[in-house]
């Protein structure tokens, strides 16, 4: 990093959270987010962290940061300390999970260190959270047993001060809402600490100025900016502060670090996808090729205004790949490259003004850059005056020079100053790397080589993860790479180890300097050819400790002769991938800690390898068959990973290899012999035997007591699973899905710390013994597609911590009467499991219930009533006929689905489930009419109910949901059905929302019209509260074949007609760019052009025609009457063609042209002028950007663009290197 972070950061480096954050922010993560899993993880918090992460705020959340398999407490407690804000979610069962309470004990100790806590009261009284009333007093209760009384007492203390703490109640509101104010209270709080973080960077201010006046931020072109200047200047920081500044004025926003070396290393497509990946947040990606690339760039951002950094470019391909034209991107856009290469920005056609030089720090703001690392002061101490000029001329107004030599000098005495002057004067070339090796020259040893590890492997890595392979190396377990941050050789952002590339390069300069004729003479081996050289002429001597060769991919096979490692005696480190070995390999250094071999091209390893200080050994997509002969003593080998070896048989004797931790096999197909030994690993933490068809067999007992993850998925032949011996307390994850296992053993009932089990698609499961129902501490259970299951076992009410379960497309008939008592079951699935509707399922309840009520589903729902927690229940396929009243009584109920059933009509009391937020009804053929719905309903799904002729929609102003209607045609017949529409889209008004209805035309509600997909008319108002559009689109017949694509076609739902789609978009939620281009659009007449256009995602809709109006608070009160009922009477759905005049003036666009298209004429209706022969009062306009709306209806016929990707072909490709 460039320029100089603020004084209190660089003094605190000694912190522990100070020193794993980044100089620019002083904190590794924005926000850490603490909640009960099984209360929020799959609804608010999902929705919070998707909205914190797409607003730029980088957020910890422990499915996403946490390894399987790592002991939790440690990570999480250390990702707490290492975060700005907590923002913790109070919900129901928080306080039964101890994790969460000890979590929170973490966090209140971070108050005193400054950090903010944000208590979100989920469905819970504070006063309850504070006094510990209610489920938090019952969580207590059951604390008591497990733990001592000082824990309990710091829990207890911790609650209540987070309880005192101002926070959101959500208890009325609505979600969104709620995470809206979130995401604006952290989000100004952030922008605040930047701001003041930027004005400590010693000489930002200018720069930055002059910087912002090269963007013209306030312009709506679409502009390349260049940031020029040698390396070390503080061009990436310049842009970074930009960066921060401006994204979230911004649709979507991408900093991309290291272009150059991301592109060398992993290639350009790899780059490609980052840019998407930022931008387009929670989208899936698929490209194999840069051209491909850039067709989706082109195609995905060209609506988009994007601000995206490419930091570090030196090649002109970089830029022609990720930004090579400026019609990519949308309009308003900015794309600022930093670079060395003045000729590469302007080879792209940037202009001198485009072009920003960055020029080194004056002497009065490089004095006080070099005092605050030298003195932690802003001016020299007495008596180093004179020397700090000198030092500052040497570092001739370069940043990270002044940076590097201050920190070297850090309470040294004068005369070191002197010696470290002299050494200077002795490079009279004043280089900058001599400059630079100052620092490094002062370093411990072992301080020395950790430098060089990162300089030439681990730049850009994990610093978790590097840390362990270096605590590996050198056998030492108190590695502190913070030593390096404290020096300003490295930085650390978000959890990543940052090196500058000057610094990068001395390292490496440092490395070639060891031999500088022979690759072979060097400690550290990484560019490629020098590694080819080594191996194929067998010139590596002992001073080779580590390789890193990855970037050779399938067709660029390179043959090894048998030699290749016999003179490295002292080789430590390999990382390989994609090399052959016809003659065999007749030696691996006894030394080697890590292997890395992706696609061993040999059946086993050498038959000389003394292995005993390996620690990892990974060989994806080996040719392995048996890694080993006999037994090896292998007590420090923690990891094996040989997934997608399928011509591995056997696994080695584990016997001797005590120490395992992870062991992974996914995907060894012919794999069929499992050691016995296995079975007795006590450190085994995961064991991965994922899709190993030919396995038949485990060992007959296991005793795996530190085992956390258990996956045995896809082992078709597997009959039988073991008999436990002793206690495994801490497996939690049990995968037995798609295996031949008829049923578990007695003995399973030693799983007590059970969470999850996974038995989906066991076809030959037929029963559960009552010995599952042991499992106190089971949160999920799949019973999915186990076809001949008949019945859950009588006392399975036992399992009183069950939260989901899923039994679809079993054969049970009904429930038993214990599921009352499964009061935590939030989501119940029984789709497909027609045996529910037989009048000879008569287990549900007890007999007198039976003879009360004698229909199955009423004694079903009558049964699931008493759940108060459910929140999910999937009913769908199950052949029902009615639906009892009974149903309005799950007051928790959130998710309803009833697709593909034979009921006429639903029960009025369906508005009683007034937390209902979704109902599904796709494709219940009989359905004739659909009662009214709970008020706060956000999505309604009737697709496919061909016989629906009845909607009855509220007209409350709350009532605002979104519905999907596809091929209802009979509703058209309603005589009401214009004042259904008129409703729904009155709703909207208070609120964006959407509606998919049967229709072929525009209701002439619509003041503007037009046939096609765009339009554009005039407007001489800017007072209006928002624009209503809407769009006619049918089924596209699919295109022909196109070679180097794949094309899907998959039917969810047939269009048969012509649909409208309805969109009411608030003006209160237009970005403020669109608001500021509005309001001065206006031009002198008194008149702006607004472009509306619809955009079809995928290949299987079409848009035949759309229209638009403004609207104003006037025609908001007056809609009804304006509107009138029978402005919907010429819907027709089985129009087959347009009509001749439609026909006659539409128009074939390209998507690309803007001017010349159809407008609609001054009376509203589609008109077939140019532009220039519009009726309007005044020629002469102004011209606002195009409105787009994306047009995602998300149901019926479409086309879909896939790329290879499938996981075995990951072999293939070669492995990238992780990051």
């Amino acid at each position: 990093m460039a320029f100089m972070g603020s004084k209190s950061a660089s003094s605190s480096s000694s912190s522990s959270s100070s020193s794993s954050s980044s100089a620019m922010r002083g904190w590794t993560y924005d926000v850490f987010l603490s909640f009960r899993g099984t209360d929020t993880r799959k609804n608010f918090t999902d929705h919070l962290y998707a909205a914190l992460n797409q607003n730029g705020i980088f957020t910890f959340r422990d499915d996403e940061k946490l390894e399987r398999g790592k002991l939790i407490a440690p990570e999480l407690l250390k990702a707490i300390e290492e975060s700005k804000f907590a923002v913790v979610v109070l919900s129901r069962d928080y306080a039964s999970s101890s994790w969460c309470l000890t979590e929170l004990a973490k966090i209140v100790e971070c108050i005193e260190k400054d950090m903010i806590v944000l208590p979100i009261f989920y469905h819970v009284d504070p006063s309850d959270v504070q006094y510990q009333r209610g489920t938090f007093a019952e969580a207590f209760a059951k604390h008591e047993k497990r733990f001592k009384d000082n824990i309990l007492d710091t829990w207890r203390a911790a609650l209540a001060k987070v309880a005192k703490i101002s926070g959101i109640h959500l208890q009325d509101q609505h979600e969104s809402k709620v995470i809206k104010e979130m995401v604006e209270n952290i989000s100004r709080k952030l922008a605040s600490r930047y701001s003041t973080v930027h004005k400590d960077l010693v000489g930002i201010d200018s720069r930055m100025e002059e910087l912002v006046n090269l963007l013209g931020m306030e312009l709506n072109d679409v502009r390349f900016i260049g940031i020029w200047g040698m390396g070390g200047m503080g061009k990436t920081t310049l842009a970074r502060v930009v960066y921060d500044r401006f994204r979230h004025d911004f649709d979507g926003s991408s900093f991309l670090y290291y272009v150059r070396e991301k592109s060398e290393k992993d290639g350009l497509v790899s780059v490609q996808k980052q840019l998407l990946s930022d931008i387009l947040i929670g989208k899936n990606i698929y490209f194999s090729n840069v051209q491909w690339g850039i067709n989706v760039i082109r195609e995905r951002l060209c609506r988009k205004r994007v601000l995206i950094i490419l930091d570090d470019v030196d090649q002109h391909d970089q830029l022609e790949v990720l930004a090579g034209k400026q019609s990519w991107f949308g309009k308003g856009s900015r794309i600022i490259i930093t670079t060395r290469d003045q000729h590469l920005l302007i080879k792209h056609q940037l202009a001198n003004a485009q072009i920003y030089e960055l020029k080194g720090l004056n002497i009065d703001e490089a004095l006080i850059l070099f005092c605050r690392k030298a003195f932690q002061k802003d001016h020299p101490l007495e008596g180093y005056e004179g020397l700090s000029k000198k030092f500052i001329c040497y570092a001739q107004g370069l940043p990270l020079a002044l940076k590097v030599l201050g920190s070297f000098l850090l309470g040294r005495s004068p005369n070191l100053w002197e010696s470290a002057l002299g050494r200077l004067k002795e490079n009279p070339t004043r280089d900058i790397l001599t400059v630079l090796q100052i620092s490094f020259d002062g370093l411990e040893e072992i301080d020395k080589d950790i430098f060089l590890d990162i300089a030439c492997f681990f730049k850009g890595e994990g610093k978790s993860h590097v840390t362990n392979i270096l605590q590996s190396l050198y056998d030492k377990q108190d590695i502190d790479i913070d030593v390096l941050l404290e020096k300003s050789l490295i930085t650390i952002s978000s959890g990543i180890l940052h090196m500058h590339d000057l610094l990068q390069e001395l390292g490496r300069e440092i490395v070639r300097r060891e031999s500088p004729q022979e690759a072979g003479g060097r400690s550290r081996l990484w560019h490629s050819e020098d590694v080819l050289h080594v191996l194929k002429d067998s010139t590596g001597t002992k001073l080779v400790k580590s390789i890193l060769f990855l970037n050779s991919p399938p067709r660029r096979e390179k043959h090894l002769n048998a030699e290749a490692f016999s003179k490295m005696k002292n080789l430590r480190l390999l990382k390989i991938n994609n090399v052959k070995l016809p003659e065999g390999l007749n030696y691996l250094s006894s030394k080697l800690r890590f292997i890395h071999w992706f696609g061993y091209p040999l059946e086993s390893m050498p038959t000389s390898f003394e292995a005993d200080k390996l620690v990892e050994l990974h060989m994806r997509c080996s040719l392995i068959k048996k890694l080993w002969k006999g037994t090896k003593s292998l007590d420090k080998l923690k990891l094996i990973d040989l997934s997608n070896s399928q011509n591995l048989i056997e696994t080695p004797n584990f016997s001797r290899i005590s120490n395992l931790e992870q062991l992974i096999l996914q995907g060894c197909t012919r794999l069929s012999k499992i050691h016995a030994s296995l079975g007795n690993l006590k450190q085994l933490i995961r064991l991965d035997l994922n899709g190993c068809k030919f396995l038949e067999s485990l060992p007959h007992k296991i005793n795996l007591e530190s085992l956390e993850v258990f996956i045995l998925s896809g082992c078709s032949r597997l009959k039988k699973f073991p008999e436990i011996m002793g206690n495994m307390p801490r497996l939690s994850e049990l995968y037995l899905n798609e295996t031949a296992i008829k049923d578990l053993p007695l003995s399973a009932e030693h799983l007590t710390g059970l969470v999850k089990l996974d038995l989906r698609d066991c076809k030959n499961l037929s029963s559960l013994p009552n010995v599952n129902c042991r499992f106190s501490s089971l949160k999920t259970l799949t019973l999915s597609g186990c076809s001949k299951l008949g019945e859950l076992p009588e006392h399975f009410g036992n399992l009183e911590g069950l939260e989901e379960l899923d039994v679809s497309g079993t054969a049970i008939t009904g429930l038993p009467s214990s599921v009352v008592l499964l009061k935590n079951l939030r989501v119940l699935s029984l789709r497909g499991c027609e045996g529910l509707s037989s009048k000879s399922s008569n287990k549900l309840l007890s007999l007198s219930l039976m003879r009360r009520n004698p229909d199955p589903m009423g004694m079903l729902l009558h049964t699931l009533s008493r759940l108060c927690s459910m929140t999910d229940l999937d009913l769908s396929y199950c052949n029902l006929q009615a639906i009892p009243d009974v149903l309005g009584c799950l007051p928790s109920l959130q998710h309803l689905n009833l697709t593909g059933n034979n009921f006429v009509c639903l029960p009025k009391s369906i508005i009683r489930l007034s937390n209902l937020q979704e109902i599904f009804f796709n494709g219940c053929t009989v359905l004739r009419s659909m009662p009214e719905l709970p008020l706060n309903i956000k999505r309604i799904c009737a697709n496919g109910c061909t016989s629906l002729e009845t909607l009855s929609v509220r007209r409350e102003d709350d009532f605002h949901p979104t519905f999907r209607l596809l091929n209802c045609i009979k509703l058209i017949d309603n005589q009401a059905y214009g004042d259904i529409v008129l409703t729904m889209l009155r709703r909207f008004f208070q609120s964006a929302g959407d509606v998919t209805i049967p229709g072929s035309e525009i209701p002439k509600w619509f003041s503007h019209q037009s046939v096609g997909a765009s339009m554009k008319f005039l407007e001489g108002h800017s007072d209006f509260k928002g624009i209503a559009v809407c769009a006619v689109y049918s089924r596209r017949q699919p295109p022909p074949f196109s070679q180097g694509l794949i094309y899907l076609e998959k039917q969810f739902v047939k269009i048969d007609s012509y649909h409208l789609w309805l969109r009411y978009l608030p003006f209160k939620d237009f970005s403020s760019e669109w608001k500021m281009q509005l309001l001065n659009g206006f031009n002198a007449n008194g008149f702006v052009e607004i472009d509306v256009r619809f955009v079809t995602e995928g290949l299987g809709l079409e848009v035949t025609k759309c229209g638009a109006r403004l609207v104003y608070d006037k025609e908001i009160e007056d809609l009804k009457q304006n509107m009138g009922g029978c402005s919907f009477c010429n819907i027709t759905p089985y129009e087959d063609d347009l009509d001749d005049s439609a026909k006659d003036t539409k128009i074939k666009r390209n998507r690309e042209e803007y001017d010349g298209e159809e407008l609609a004429g001054p009376s509203g209706e589609a008109g077939t002028s140019k532009s220039n022969d519009v009726d309007v009062p005044h020629p002469k306009r102004n011209r606002l950007p195009s409105l787009i709306e994306r047009f995602i209806p998300g149901v019926g016929n479409w086309m879909g663009i896939l790329a290879h990707n499938d996981k075995e072909t990951d072999c293939e490709e070669g492995e990238e290197e992780s990051q």
